[in-house]
């Protein structure tokens, strides 16, 4: 076992040094299945007095099911030397290749047996509080440019998850 328990209060600045920099490992499910992938877009932060963590899956990502039907989700950042990892979990659904096997990645268990890889540097588990989907509605005109070609042929409009952290890890 690489990783061990971090004090939910201790987080910041350490867990943002990496945090911003590395992409993460989005992975949901539990003991019985789960889908890893690489996500770009995650904030870590504090929303109604809780450490959270926001996550994005399009419709149309493996991921996104058990995103929809589990209460909680990991965010494993791994550390530089696992881009291949990262770029293959970005690269390859679930749907055809078990990622994790493939990767050959340890997987463990944390709050609500949430998943996630003992090779990371660092992991949030995260219990869902709250859950939005973006719509072109909500654009405002003054960012149409920059917000729009991220849609369209590039994919569905994201979800967005917000999860309370409650476990986080490092090595």
């Amino acid at each position: 076992m690489n990783l061990h328990p971090v004090e939910l209060g201790t987080l910041t600045p350490e867990v943002l040094r990496v945090f911003g920099t590395q992409p993460p490992l989005l992975t949901a499910g539990d003991k019985n299945g789960c889908n890893t992938m690489t996500i770009g877009w995650c904030q870590m932060g504090r929303l109604w007095n809780l450490p959270v963590c926001t996550v994005y899956v399009r419709p149309e990502r493996h991921t996104f099911s058990f995103m929809e039907s589990h209460d909680y989700f990991t965010v494993s950042i791994m550390p530089a030397d696992q881009q291949k990892v990262v770029a293959f979990c970005g690269a390859n659904s679930g749907r055809d290749v078990d990622k994790i096997a493939a990767c050959g990645l340890t997987v463990r268990y944390g709050a609500g047996d949430a998943p996630f890889f003992d090779e990371a540097e660092w992991v949030l588990v995260c219990r869902k509080v709250y859950v939005q989907d973006m719509t072109p509605a909500s654009v405002l005109p003054a960012a149409e440019k920059t917000i729009l070609p991220y849609y369209g042929e590039r994919g569905g409009w994201h979800r967005i998850y917000t999860g309370q952290v409650m476990e986080a890890y490092t090595r």
